[in-house]
């Protein structure tokens, strides 16, 4: 069998799979990333099965107008570690809104419906204050 790729960081090589979940990783600072929303255990144990479904968004383009709006390694960093943040993405509500967003054809359209949400605006407050904005 070929060796996979890093499902989080998509450029190296990976030598770890989440004890949880199964997904490949490379290293700990993709593990730390990986875990920032908390992954379940699949149904079935059959790797590939695994690795089929969570496919949704790799065709999925990330453009940034601005580079400032790119999050720095230490920013990602803090974000991971941040015991609050990872409390907050327990919730399913939370969950739910955040799948939303990512798996949507308009991701600017459903962020903005999410805003409404007062539990998801408490958790981007959060975010930014974690990261110093």
């Amino acid at each position: 069998m070929a060796p996979k790729k890093c499902e989080v960081c998509d450029k190296s090589q990976s030598k770890y799979k989440c004890p949880t979940c199964l997904i490949p990783y490379c290293s700990l600072a993709c593990f730390k990333k990986h875990k920032v929303i908390p992954c379940t255990k699949p149904e079935s144990v059959n790797e590939e099965k695994v690795h089929s479904a969570p496919a949704r968004n790799i065709d999925k383009p990330c453009c940034v107008d601005e580079q400032s709006e790119v999050l720095q390694e230490s920013q990602l960093q803090s974000i991971a570690s941040s015991y609050d943040i990872r409390d907050s993405v327990k919730d399913e509500k939370l969950q739910k809104l955040i799948r939303d967003i990512n798996c949507s054809a308009n991701p600017e359209s459903e962020l903005d419906k999410a805003m409404n949400d007062e539990s998801f605006r408490l958790f981007t407050e959060k975010i930014l204050s974690t990261i110093g904005t």
